[in-house]
């Protein structure tokens, strides 16, 4: 339920951003549907968590991720030709399901690095889908990326991770990194996939070098810490605090959804100052560079993979002068993803004469 939510509303968002629309506006629009829709179902169930998993993000050009501005903030207009990412979450019961998209604002199809880096992020995504499967590792995904990547002269962000989702947990303890660095490579734990296990697979590459960095814009989505306890001195804080405890427990929001922006302004420095909430950092790669992004969620069941966000790419309006060319990621690229069908044994009607 909360993935065909999730995908209605990626559709409407993506639709809707055309030239002269603001991110603002969109942002608003994907949050005020999710909000909207999670409240028509189980309403008997007055105790049911459910709304945004994740708050509406729109990310342009070399903006990497968690862009997702505030009225207050300066206003950004889309123009012909941006490179655009919408991510966005919605849960019910907990249970999430989160998905991102890329395409470019206006005139297609395209050529050059932006359908470069498109047609690589996209072709990852599509790698991750056959590789994410009970028995691998999730080594092969971040070596499969690497390949897939350096064949477009694009390279993924450095220590993304794609994590596994658990009910009320958005970030599980396994994950799958991107692009590490030597420090991260050994700092990272290998992980085998398994059985119902689920994740949601986060794939952001970029024309340039990779390296992502906070670019001092003012960070509006944050994320409660279960396992932090401290008493907040001031009353703003408190009060700031137990509306995010009350209203998203320990999923991703925006201040954008407070009533009083200027109090849940003041109210978050405190709480992220003694990490009673973490931040998702704007960060950006250079100027003048692009970055894609493809996420989705997958189930992984006995008979495959169950991919329950889906990719709105259309693969006719980006023509990149570069493919894959490693042998064995053109045959897992070739490969069928879908599920296999479990054949029912029919059992055997003796006829009986009496």
């Amino acid at each position: 339920m909360s993935g065909s939510l999730s995908n209605v509303n990626l559709t409407a968002v993506v639709e809707a951003a055309k030239t002269g629309v603001s991110v603002l506006s969109l942002c608003e629009k994907g949050d005020a549907f999710i909000v909207a829709e999670t409240g028509k179902i189980f309403k008997r169930e007055k105790e049911m968590k459910k709304g945004i998993a994740f708050p509406t993000c729109v990310s342009v050009n070399n903006c990497v991720c968690h862009f997702s501005p505030l009225k207050s903030d300066p206003e950004v207009i889309l123009k012909d030709g941006d490179l655009v990412k919408i991510d966005l979450g919605v849960h019910v019961d907990g249970f999430i399901s989160n998905v991102a998209h890329s395409f470019i604002v206006g005139d297609n199809p395209l050529t050059g690095r932006k359908a470069d880096v498109i047609k690589a992020a996209h072709l990852c995504a599509e790698a991750a889908l056959r590789l994410v499967k009970p028995g691998n590792q999730n080594t092969q995904v971040t070596e499969a990326w690497n390949k897939i990547a350096k064949s477009f002269k694009c390279s993924p962000i450095e220590g993304m991770l794609s994590h596994q989702l658990k009910q009320h947990v958005i970030d599980g303890e396994k994950t799958i990194i991107q692009n590490p660095s030597d420090q991260q490579k050994k700092d990272h734990e290998k992980a085998e996939f398994e059985v119902h296990e689920v994740y949601a697979v986060d794939v952001l590459v970029s024309t340039g070098e990779g390296k992502a960095k906070d670019g001092g814009q003012r960070t509006t989505v944050y994320k409660r810490d279960p396992n932090k306890v401290y008493g907040l001195k001031m009353k703003t804080s408190r009060t700031f605090f137990s509306e995010v405890e009350r209203r998203f427990d320990a999923m991703p929001f925006t201040l954008r959804a407070f009533e009083d922006e200027a109090k849940a302004r003041l109210g978050v420095v405190e709480c992220a100052k003694h990490e009673l909430l973490q931040p998702f950092s704007v960060l950006h790669e250079k100027e003048g560079e692009f970055v894609a992004q493809f996420k989705f969620t997958v189930l992984l069941m006995a008979n495959g993979p169950l991919r329950i966000t889906n990719s709105l790419f259309e693969p006719e309006l980006y023509k990149s002068e570069h493919e894959v060319e490693d042998p064995e990621l053109k045959a897992l690229l070739q490969s069928s993803a879908s599920r296999k069908t479990q054949k029912k044994k029919k059992k055997k009607v003796r006829s009986r004469t009496l």
